[in-house]
């Protein structure tokens, strides 16, 4: 049996289906062959991708999430699910603990019957460490710790296939509030006559690791046919630009200059936060969609959806 009558034997379930990410994924793990299984809360007939099938569950109904995971039996699951904005933490920071946390171990315990099922849990490099003083720098990254730490201790106490990656400033086209998604939507709009407000940015030299979404999910498939459980990877680009540069480069590809705030961050020249962890480590992954071709197509997308971020 070659590798593609395989994987239309396989069937995928993805959380956070209708998500940034989780369209993507959806996309490729569908046209790779698989059986692809889509949880979502709600979402358009529109959004969805052809040969997908879709299931309405919220993820903090415990039942629900064992009845739907006893329907689909998945090979695979990708966890993509939960919420990721760093300021809407700092006024809702319960609702993070809820949702980046609960629904982690109610999918995972849903999961427990079924052994073979290889588990990918997206994490986040936004994360610290479990021990103290604890500092968590924000209540975002405090889910984000609390969920990996009870992702990798579930796979210990329960011997479950449970593989973690941690990426890095996922961009491309498609609904996000990442920088990338934000500036390229401003621009957007400027470009129709919507607004003539800046763009405004902290400062120029801040500096972060940008990957595109689509090498992303590449990266995904191959964690979970080839990761080893218990293991963290880092899923990222392994270069860094600063915010200017980001800004100059959407410059060049718009072609003329547009009005943008910069504002005194200049104390602000950090990186992405350290991690320890290899990209990859040990496995045939390279990224292969150029800075330029992400924002490119950030910029397209939003000049064909009007600049509806959804």
């Amino acid at each position: 049996m070659d590798a593609r009558n395989d994987s239309l034997q396989r069937i995928i379930l993805i959380t956070g289906a209708s998500g940034f990410t989780g369209s993507h994924a959806c996309r490729y793990f569908a046209g790779e062959g698989m059986q692809v299984a889509a949880l979502v809360r709600h979402i358009s007939e529109d959004d969805k991708v052809e040969g997908v099938q879709y299931y309405t569950c919220d993820l903090l109904d415990k039942k629900g999430i064992e009845e739907l995971v006893g329907t689909i039996a998945p090979d695979y699951v990708l966890h993509l699910a939960g919420k990721n904005s760093v300021p809407e933490s700092w006024t809702e920071p319960v609702l993070y603990m809820e949702t980046n946390v609960l629904p982690t171990l109610y999918l995972l315990n849903a999961l427990r019957p079924y052994p073979f099922c290889r588990i990918l849990i997206t994490g986040s490099m936004l994360v610290f460490p479990l021990y103290p003083p604890f500092r968590p720098p924000h209540p975002y990254g405090l889910s984000k710790s609390l969920q990996k730490a009870a992702a990798l201790s579930w796979k210990e106490l329960f011997g479950q296939a449970i593989i973690l990656a941690e990426p890095s400033n996922l961009i491309g086209p498609g609904p996000s509030r990442g920088f990338c998604s934000l500036l390229g939507q401003h621009i957007s709009a400027w470009e129709r006559g919507e607004t003539d407000e800046a763009f405004h940015i902290p400062t120029r030299i801040i500096r972060r690791d940008f990957l595109d979404v689509r090498d992303a999910v590449i990266a995904y498939k191959i964690l979970l046919e080839q990761g080893l459980p218990g293991e963290i990877y880092s899923v990222r680009s392994g270069k860094e630009y600063t915010l200017g540069e980001i800004t100059d480069l959407y410059m060049d590809i718009f072609e003329k200059p547009f009005p943008i705030e910069w504002g005194e961050g200049e104390n602000s020249s950090q990186g992405n936060p350290k991690n320890t962890a290899p990209r990859m480590k040990g496995l045939d992954w390279e990224p292969s969609i150029p800075l330029r071709t992400s924002l490119t197509d950030v910029l397209e997308y939003f000049r064909t959806c009007g600049g509806d971020s959804k």
